[in-house]
């Protein structure tokens, strides 16, 4: 090949270079694409590109109802995602998808710009960092609430391990800690089945913080509370934001609008519309599929 021909082979390889970079840096999910050729650091949740969850063209059927519908979404880090809808729109559906309940028919999930979700499983996801909770607390209620976040923590669960296992300064700190977050540190001696319904939302919450998430996934975390307890639950969540990333699906709109910033209306397995809360509610397909006249 003449010395030419090699300028002209490498003036095109940059110019392609180039005009690659400039398309990643354009996508909607900040160039997510363009991090999926770095190494993956285990542990580490690569968010260079300023997404830390993205769902694009997803669609799953059941006995050949799309439950879900070339979904397309992306969260960033740290940010307070409300996802709203009416039932059937597939809320619980995509939070299957994403955690690994559910395999996709197409599409892709990625946590971060390198983790596939898709190529793993749900024991594996949750020890990647993501976090669910389900509308009916779970907890251990003839445990104390100081156990339950104990046994919350991340650590060996074999029998000897167990078996000898104590705190040390730093679960201490970070325990203590998280009884405060969840509005819990007057009750730790108490036995959870003797909590309210609110209190036992919030030390399920604070057994997920024990495990260190990068991305919890909440559904209809105050259904069922006392305005109190709801007003509770919305400082606690605009506490969280920042130090976690937060989907949290609801119907209640007064506690989405204390504590939202932007919101994702799903409808038939899709977006329908994202925005402000203002800007959704005052949209004519969301008032005429959800919110009504």
């Amino acid at each position: 090949m003449t010395p030419d021909l090699l300028e002209q082979g490498a003036r095109r390889i940059e110019q392609r270079r180039a005009a690659l970079e400039a398309s990643k840096a354009n996508t909607e999910s900040g160039g997510r694409n363009a991090g999926i050729g770095r190494i993956a650091t285990p542990g580490e949740v690569d968010v260079t590109h300023g997404r830390i969850l993205y769902l694009e063209d997803v669609s799953v059927s059941f006995d050949g109802f799309k439950a879900i519908n070339k979904l397309s979404l992306d969260i960033a880090p740290g940010e307070l995602r409300c996802i709203i809808g009416p039932n059937g729109a597939g809320k619980t559906t995509m939070m299957d998808i994403i955690t690994g309940k559910t395999r996709p028919d197409e599409g892709t999930v990625f946590f971060g710009s390198t983790i596939d979700l898709l190529r793993h499983t749900e024991p594996q996801i949750a020890q990647l960092g993501i976090g669910r909770k389900f509308q009916k607390p779970t907890v251990f209620e003839q445990l104390t609430v100081f156990e339950n976040l104990e046994l919350a923590l991340k650590t060996n669960k074999g029998v000897k391990s167990s078996m000898f296992f104590r705190l040390d300064s730093e679960q201490s700190d970070r325990l203590a800690e998280t009884l405060v977050t969840i509005h819990l540190a007057d009750s730790v001696s108490r036995m959870a089945g003797n909590l309210s319904h609110g209190q036992k939302q919030w030390l399920e919450i604070g057994m997920l913080l024990m495990q260190d998430p990068k991305l919890l996934l909440l559904d209809e975390p105050v259904a069922g509370m006392t305005d109190e307890e709801t007003a509770r639950t919305a400082e606690l969540f605009l506490s969280l934001k920042g130090k976690h990333s937060l989907m949290v699906v609801e119907h209640d709109m007064s506690f989405i609008k204390t504590i939202s910033e932007i919101v994702t209306v799903l409808c038939d397995g899709s977006v329908l519309a994202q925005g402000t809360l203002d800007q959704v509610q005052a949209d004519e397909r969301v008032i005429e599929v959800y919110l009504g006249r």
